[in-house]
């Protein structure tokens, strides 16, 4: 069966976020359909948005999937909830949030998913862990490296909201 490379996004910022995304990590590496499971460190970063709120604890997951975009987001939707995901306030604190970022060089657009993800490249705390595992992934859309739009996203000055609290 073929398979697909795939970059998930983790963050959270209630409870144990650092032990809850190294078990999310591992349970994504026993999803069937998923295989080669890395995760980058972890790191802190500061919320965005417009709720006032505490840090966030992330990292970026890379795998390959055979299974299809539709299939991985239920399968990212489950394990929030397992987590005890609610989804109360637009942008507010949460347990876990999951978001595939890139799936191989498609690009996605349906009413439930966006790939990639619609802000991944303006997100320090997406591109500094994902940087560390894939920096020479182009996205698809931009056809600029992880690595260039981390570069870019650094010469704007915002460096200070991401830093790295340790290896997963």
């Amino acid at each position: 069966m073929q398979t697909v490379p795939v970059a998930i996004g983790l963050g959270g910022n209630l409870g144990d976020c650092a032990g809850q995304l190294r078990r999310t990590g591992d349970a994504l590496g026993s999803v069937p359909g998923l295989e080669e499971v890395r995760m980058s460190p972890l790191f802190g970063s500061r919320p965005v948005g417009p709720v006032f709120q505490g840090d966030f604890v992330n990292a970026v997951c890379l795998a390959k999937t055979s299974l299809s975009p539709e299939a991985l987001l239920h399968v990212l939707a489950t394990l929030e909830e397992n987590a005890g995901r609610e989804r109360i306030i637009p942008q507010g604190p949460r347990t876990l949030d999951l978001d595939l970022l890139l799936y191989g060089a498609e690009v996605i657009a349906t009413d439930t998913l966006q790939v990639p993800h619609p802000r991944m490249a303006s997100r320090g705390f997406v591109l500094a862990p994902l940087a560390r595992l894939a920096p020479d992934w182009r996205h698809p859309v931009l056809g600029r490296t992880i690595a260039e739009l981390l570069c870019s996203w650094e010469e704007q000055g915002a460096p200070h909201d991401v830093w790295i609290l340790g290896e997963s």
